[in-house]
């Protein structure tokens, strides 16, 4: 059987009408959370994903803006949303200062991620949301409602992955990938290093492939290949493939891909030959997952103004002023009760001194 071309607008609407349901919860006269992008660098392919999350955002009822800034002013910008009580979430298209030197780390753009606040951070890349992810801890404390924020790219793929039917069916949280092998050619912190870890957490073996290195995820850990080891070598025995290469001229030898496999491209550029590749019996091949990234966004934006802006209950246990408030309200009412039961002590001794 020839190789199938997944289309991912029809994953996409699953999650459009659970947007849609959430939307049409919210008490009437709510306004739907805001997304603001903070867009301060030139690179034509954050544009374009500002301009199909604003184009996505408007057909689904939520809000978006994005603000356009100088590269000097991206951290005040990022500071003033963080304060903002209107501001439910917000995107920093990277990459901005790269491999610049930075005076507060090795990375400026590190040091940006980490700045986003938790409650705002639609894009899980924060610090907090990052070590949940590398230690397979789901909630940010035992409340069921905390639930950590996953990073919309890599989440996509998670989610084509089951639509394709490489996660298993049954009930077991974090061993539905068991026995499956997946490669995925790109190590960034923004997509390929968090998939390598979130198929892992799910019971796979993950190979991680860079310029100048493979490493083995497995379970919480992970250990560099020996040299023997090559992409070619691991693209064979692998299930699931994902490219991620921002080069043009790179492409992935299709005579490496093994029956079967489910090959998706995160890249902007293509990184397979489409037409070669699904000449391959039972391969599925996704092409671009944009549409599905973006309602990653959407989802995780919804889930963040549910758990930190709505009714101030984000923790699950609502405002701590909130708590204060209620315990002098408390301690208030038992005052209360304990000066009328005074009271009416002193007025019955009163009466009966009367009566005699």
């Amino acid at each position: 059987m020839p190789g199938e071309k997944v289309v991912t607008s029809k994953i996409a609407l699953t999650y459009k009408d659970e947007i849609r349901d959430f939307l049409a919860s919210l008490p009437p006269n709510t306004p739907a959370p805001l997304l603001v992008g903070l867009l301060a660098t030139s690179d034509p392919a954050a544009e374009s994903y500002a301009n199909w999350t604003k184009k996505a955002f408007e057909e689904d009822g939520l809000r978006y803006e994005v603000r356009k800034i100088e590269e000097q002013h991206v951290e005040e910008a990022l500071a003033q949303c963080n304060d903002d009580p209107n501001v439910h979430g917000i995107i920093v298209y990277y990459p901005i200062f790269g491999l610049t030197p930075s005076y507060s780390g090795s990375s400026h753009d590190d040091y940006l991620r980490d700045s986003v606040s938790v409650q705002k951070d639609v894009e899980g890349l924060t610090f907090t949301y990052r070590t949940s992810l590398y230690k397979n801890i789901r909630y940010l404390n035992s409340n069921p409602n905390s639930k950590c924020v996953l990073p919309c790219t890599a989440l996509s793929c998670v989610k084509i992955l089951e639509h394709c039917g490489v996660y298993a069916k049954s009930p077991g949280v974090h061993n539905r990938l068991q026995g499956k092998t997946c490669t995925i050619i790109n190590r960034s912190e923004i997509v390929g290093r968090p998939l390598a870890a979130m198929l892992a957490n799910d019971g796979a073996t993950v190979y991680s492939c860079d310029v100048d290195s493979i490493y083995k995820f497995e379970a919480g850990g992970l250990r560099r290949c020996d040299e023997g080891t090559t992409v070619k070598s691991v693209v064979e025995i692998s299930d699931v493939v994902v490219t991620g290469v921002p080069v043009k001229s790179y492409k992935l030898p299709t005579e490496w891909i093994k029956e079967n496999t489910v090959v998706i491209n995160v890249a902007s550029f293509k990184n397979v030959d489409a037409d070669e590749l699904l000449k391959i019996d039972g391969v599925k091949y996704v092409p671009m997952v944009g549409k599905v990234t973006v309602k990653m966004l959407e989802r995780n934006l919804c889930r963040l103004y549910k758990q930190y802006h709505m009714d101030r209950k984000g923790d699950g246990k609502g405002d701590p002023r909130d708590a204060l408030v209620k315990q002098a309200r408390d301690f208030a009412a038992i005052a209360a009760v304990g000066a009328l039961s005074l009271l009416a002590l002193k007025l019955a001794g009163i009466w009966r001194h009367c009566r005699k």
